[in-house]
């Protein structure tokens, strides 16, 4: 008997937690509740407005920047933006292309982006994951796009600045 009602228990406990796979309607759904929520987020930090900026963002989340020694926590990353945020003008990144890509339980996504900033065109990149029917982005990379052509004029530029930031790691 004991053996019966552990071997109910264990498919029962196996049945309950196997997720559903999102049908192809779902998938699209949740590649276009991204592209909004994305598009906001963006939008937030054009408008200054930080809490729907930094509200996008899980607490735990990471955000790399452009810069070698950008890569934050959430904590970090409001410290170092509020300022910012405070003055009236963040940032403005226009999306010009993003593909997401949802994982087979629809509850963790990740995507890339290109952008049109202050830098020129940038790449965009990060994760989010659903919990609570929420969507927040868990980690975000902000990258600057260089040209094949023109890589070797920035590695010349670079090298000064890498070498005494790699001090540190050394």
């Amino acid at each position: 008997m004991k053996n019966i009602i552990l071997l109910v228990s264990l498919f029962l406990l196996v049945g309950c937690n196997t997720a559903k796979k999102p049908s192809q309607k779902e998938i699209i759904s949740i590649k276009n509740e991204i592209n909004l929520l994305l598009t906001n987020w963006h939008k937030a930090a054009a408008d200054a407005d930080f809490n729907g900026y930094f509200d996008t963002m899980d607490s735990l989340s990471v955000f790399i920047g452009t810069d070698a020694s950008e890569n934050w926590n959430k904590n970090e990353f409001v410290a170092f933006s509020k300022p910012y945020f405070d003055k009236g003008k963040a940032w403005s990144f226009k999306t010009l292309e993003r593909n997401v890509y949802v994982n087979k339980t629809g509850n963790f996504v990740w995507f890339d982006e290109l952008l049109d900033t202050w830098m020129g065109t940038c790449r965009g990149s990060g994760v989010l994951e659903k919990n609570n029917n929420s969507w927040k982005i868990k980690h975000y990379v902000l990258s600057v796009e260089i040209p094949n052509e023109d890589v070797h004029a920035v590695i010349a530029a670079k090298k000064k600045n890498d070498s005494i930031f790699l001090k540190k790691f050394r």
